[in-house]
């Protein structure tokens, strides 16, 4: 009974330390810009919010799909597709899985920059987000 018991409170305490929030995810970005430059400063949403909205190498920006207003739905360039809100705010759901927001960062930068985004930019952008009501 007392493995059970020991395993049931493991269970516990891996799944609170393994929570994910946007807090989290703005956490490890500020820590891995840090590492790639020691001078890096914290997570701006200034900074954010100007990637967010200027026209990038691909002639998008973040806001050509999520629009100028990411706590709203947008609706991607191309196809069309309707877009859940982007905001932590609008849409709890939308930072809350690491494979998920990775992808989504991969497959986005990757549109918009033809790059991968750095830490750096994914802080900016993230604060810039929890900063949207």
């Amino acid at each position: 009974m007392r493995i059970f018991a020991g395993l049931f409170l493991l269970a516990l305490a891996s799944t609170a330390v393994f929570a994910q929030t946007p807090a989290d995810f703005l956490a490890g970005y500020s820590q891995e810009a840090k590492q790639a430059n020691p001078g890096h400063g914290e997570p701006s949403a200034q900074r954010g919010q100007r990637f967010f909205t200027a026209l990038h190498g691909q002639e998008w920006s973040c806001a050509s799909c999520h629009t100028r207003n990411p706590a709203a739905a947008g609706k991607h360039a191309v196809t069309g597709k309707l877009i859940e809100p982007l905001a932590p705010a609008a849409n709890a759901a939308r930072f809350s899985r690491t494979a998920k927001v990775e992808k989504w960062f991969k497959r986005n930068c990757n549109d918009v920059l033809g790059r991968t985004c750095t830490a750096q930019e994914k802080g900016d952008v993230l604060a810039y987000l929890l900063t949207l009501k």
